[in-house]
């Protein structure tokens, strides 16, 4: 059936749209990978890098072969797809290539989120197994739960859960918890890195060699979130019925005031919050509070208003804080604080949305602004406790399928003895250790050898 020609430039409009957040939210790794470098000590510096090439080329072997149709595939099935391997039969009435690029840049973050939890202390075969598991099974079934048009707890779906299904727009639970709660096992299961707490259980400082790239990571980050929380919507020339001068378009550009709102109270909270705990202020401390915001305002940000991101914003710092302070406590290791700050602020968004949700928004964002149609909104907005319950429904199944599938993986890893590098090893770094050299001509640690060759010969000695 041929189209006609202000619907083919319709569609070339959305197309270029879903590509053009596709590319922003792929850049994310770039920020990704400067947040992780500069987040570890110099002599792992090669190793994290190196890890996120890994979780994007892996993850994207993984997400064309599998996880593009478990997550997409048969509209019939509500647990997970089953077509659409390696994209077969792709492009057709449903989706085409831009709509594989842009989920699979979702994808290929989930593994990253994971990477930074077991930071400094993980055997690289370990992370090829983990990263192809993660983006090619686990991921892909939670997204199709939540964002398939067939997903048992997807808000699209004619017959949603408690007539209302579940509103994770952009993936507080289905990217950030999944990643996290992997990172959560796999950080157990190896136990914090050597010299992260004494004999008594007491901290010893660990801090990252490079503020600067952990600052220029965060704002790529920034920059790539308005293609993550916007581009969500797919399309942008979708007008509402109900209004003359209104449509997606609108409701994207307050998705991208949402997520910036929300990011930066965040941010401002954690840098006076930190400065009472601590006594001084803490640029690496702020930077992870803006990416806690951006992360809890990603399940609602287009389903609230803007006032209601800077009390998402607000909470998501003291979640940040407290859970941080908790895993100190616990003598639990991340050194990207990935499931205090994914997990926790991940989990208080679903909550969040379920509590200020407003019903013009969702309406606009699963509905096309078809004011006809009735659904749950937000618990403190007047929507009754469908949506919410829909949302603490996603977060415990979220938590309970990562742990069921990737707690064996990482448990298996530990078994086989291909988890975890050995004390050695971790002493002298992974970068000398197991990929031929330091990232920098300079190293704080000059006591440790500066060569691949320098290190084996220390082995031999010893």
């Amino acid at each position: 059936m041929e189209i006609s020609w202000e619907e083919s430039v319709t569609y070339s409009i959305n197309t270029i749209y879903l590509l053009f957040s596709a590319y922003l939210v792929f850049i994310m790794q770039l920020g990704f990978a400067m947040l992780c470098a500069g987040s570890v000590r110099a002599k792992n510096a090669m190793n994290i890098m190196l890890t996120n090439v890994v979780d994007a080329v892996v993850g994207s072997i993984s997400y064309y072969l599998f996880g593009f149709a478990f997550a997409f595939g048969d509209t019939s099935n509500p647990f997970i797809g089953t077509n659409f391997f390696a994209l077969k039969d792709v492009p057709n009435t449903s989706f085409d290539y831009s709509f594989f690029l842009y989920q699979w840049a979702f994808a290929i973050a989930v593994a990253g989120i994971t990477s930074g939890s077991i930071a400094e202390r993980t055997q690289f075969s370990a992370y090829l197994v983990f990263s192809f598991f993660l983006s090619g099974f686990v991921y892909p079934v939670v997204a199709h739960w939540v964002w398939s048009s067939s997903g048992w707890l997807t808000a699209g779906s004619s017959n949603p859960l408690f007539a209302s299904g579940a509103i994770d727009f952009a993936g507080s639970g289905v990217v950030h918890m999944v990643g996290a709660v992997a990172g959560l096992w796999g950080s157990l299961i190896e136990g914090p890195r050597v010299g992260r707490f004494d004999a008594f259980g007491k901290p010893m400082p660990m801090r990252g060699h490079n503020a600067t790239l952990v600052v220029l990571g965060t704002f790529l980050l920034w920059f790539g979130w308005f293609g993550f929380n916007p581009g969500s919507f797919d399309k942008i020339l979708v007008a509402y019925p109900s209004t003359t001068n209104q449509g997606n378009w609108t409701a994207i550009g307050r998705t991208a005031v949402t997520t910036t709102l929300a990011g930066s109270t965040a941010g401002i909270v954690t840098l006076f919050g930190r400065r009472l705990l601590v006594g001084h202020w803490d640029a690496l401390d702020v930077c992870n509070g803006v990416l806690g915001g951006f992360v809890a305002i990603t399940s609602g940000c287009s389903v609230v208003e803007p006032w209601a991101a800077i009390v998402c914003g607000f909470f998501a710092a003291w979640v940040l804080i407290g859970l941080n302070i908790l895993a100190v406590r616990l003598n639990f290791d991340d050194p990207l604080e990935a499931t205090q700050l994914h997990g926790g602020c991940g989990a208080w968004g679903l909550i969040f949305t379920g509590l200020f949700a407003k019903h013009e928004f969702v309406v606009q964002a699963y509905d096309s602004g078809d004011t006809s149609v009735v659904r749950p909104y937000g618990l403190f907005m007047g929507g009754g406790w469908g949506l919410l319950g829909c949302q603490v429904i996603e977060l415990l199944v979220i938590v309970s399928w990562v742990s069921a599938t990737m707690g064996p993986v990482f448990y298996a890893l530990h078994r086989l003895r291909i988890l975890r590098i050995s004390a050695d090893e971790e002493i002298a770094g992974l970068d000398i250790s197991s990929h031929g050299g330091y990232a920098y001509n300079a190293h704080h640690d000059e006591d440790q050898p500066r060569f691949y060759a320098d290190y084996m010969r220390m082995q031999d000695q010893s």
